[in-house]
């Protein structure tokens, strides 16, 4: 039987400004350029896991001016059977780039919090046990979606971004796979230093397998007792957006195949450090035919 994978996750329109540095309080800045592109933690993660070659659905609320971000993932071969039409505004992320290549982000989530329990009902009735449900914190009822899917039995993955309060509240106990950056991971065990919020992490869900991202230092995979630590790959960084989301659809696309955690972490790795020597988000994402 194949095992499918549901993303239930935001779509965004980016609005991307090049820029010397992020905006100070009480600063105007000008901007060098300015690009719209495809987006949402959730589109980006679904964008990665189809070009990695897995079956992915899509599932989520676009506004009447985000139809084209629906057609986007058409072309990705993706089921985009679950994306529900909203009478709100789309959702959209103001980014801005500085000379780094880092990225500081607004987001407007709009039709990304109008999703109903009804519509997850329906959508999650078309999944199996065993099956893959991942999470991002851009829309509404994610409580509700890990509730119900640990209740269905699918393997329940959560990336908890943007981190905000909320998510404490959240049945984080029910999640198999937590992936975390290093700010999220501090913010959630509430401690000043990754590794100690990954012990603390460790210790408050014992039963979840938890992958830290560090950034340059790379990325640590720890579940009952067993770690293992991959390093970044040396890049030339032009545009960090979207390298998260990359890494998170290429790793659970290689968990799928069956591939070691070794070779799901090494994977991606390998695309992430392709995408953020590119700019933008969905765009920068690499196919699975350029990593090999």
């Amino acid at each position: 039987m194949v095992t499918k994978i549901i993303n239930y996750g935001s779509l965004n329109i980016d609005y991307v400004y090049t820029v010397s540095h992020f905006v100070r309080p009480g600063e105007t800045l000008s901007s060098a350029s300015l690009e719209t592109f495809s987006g949402g933690k959730g589109a980006n993660q679904t964008t990665a896991l189809a070009r990695a070659g897995a079956l992915v659905s899509h599932a989520g609320k676009i506004g009447a001016e985000g139809l084209w971000l629906k057609e986007l993932l058409d072309k990705e071969n993706v089921d985009t059977s679950y994306i529900h039409k909203s009478s709100k505004s789309n959702g959209h992320a103001c980014i801005q780039v500085d000379e780094k290549g880092q990225n500081a982000i607004i987001l407007f989530a709009g039709a990304n919090k109008e999703i109903t329990k009804d519509e997850i009902n329906a959508t999650l009735k078309h999944f199996k046990k065993g099956d893959y449900l991942l999470l991002q914190n851009e829309i509404n009822n994610v409580d509700y979606l890990i509730e119900q899917g640990h209740k269905k039995g699918l393997i329940v993955c959560l990336n908890p971004a943007p981190m905000g309060k909320e998510i404490l509240s959240y049945p984080l106990e029910l999640v198999d796979v937590l992936i975390v950056n290093e700010t999220e991971a501090k913010a959630l065990a509430m401690k000043k230093d990754y590794e100690s919020a990954l012990e603390e992490l460790e210790k408050l869900y014992p039963n979840t397998e938890l992958i830290l991202t560090i950034g340059q230092q790379g990325v640590i995979y720890s579940f009952k007792g067993k770690q293992v630590k991959v390093p970044a790959i040396k890049v030339e960084v032009v545009d960090t957006t979207g390298a998260g989301d990359t890494f998170i659809g290429y790793y659970l696309a290689a968990k799928v195949e069956g591939l070691s955690v070794e070779d799901c972490l090494q994977l991606a790795t390998q695309a992430s450090s392709l995408c953020v020597s590119r700019r933008g988000a969905q765009n920068s994402i690499p196919s699975r035919s350029e990593i090999q």
